[in-house]
């Protein structure tokens, strides 16, 4: 179970875009510059890992449900995450994931990110709580 460190706390960016690729299965296989810095990791220690390095616990499992049958079957998804950095911080991003296609083959997925603003934060909590209540339950 999720422990919070008394460091977890918001880390804010304000610009710039966090670009990342994955396999099929979530592996990473990209990430620029600013994926790195905002999440705390060097290239190294994110490339060949799964993409949920980064997966805050107060996400509900539900939300990446969503994802993962919209991306499988061919569609982008968007919305807002709340993400982990390595030094137990936590960042929230508007994400749009894309699939990704090689000869009509679908072959990974592709996902930028950019800062959430405080109103798209304010108005996802509810809905994320209401569905790690359900999931509790």
């Amino acid at each position: 179970m999720y422990r919070p460190d008394p460091i977890d706390e918001a880390y804010i960016f304000t610009n710039g875009l966090i670009l990342s690729s994955t396999d099929l299965k979530g592996i990473i296989t990209y990430a620029n510059r600013k994926f790195c810095t905002i999440a705390g990791y060097d290239k190294s220690e994110l490339i060949g890992k799964n993409h949920n390095i980064i997966r805050h616990p107060d996400m509900p499992k539900a939300a990446f449900k969503e994802v993962w049958d919209s991306i499988q079957a061919g569609k982008d998804w968007s919305g807002l995450v709340k993400n982990l950095r390595k030094d137990g911080r936590y960042y929230w991003v508007y994400s749009h994931i894309s699939p990704i296609y090689n000869d009509g083959e679908l072959t990974g997925y592709s996902a930028a990110r950019r800062p959430a603003t405080d109103n798209e934060v304010s108005e996802i909590l509810p809905v994320y709580a209401d569905l790690l209540e359900k999931e509790s339950n």
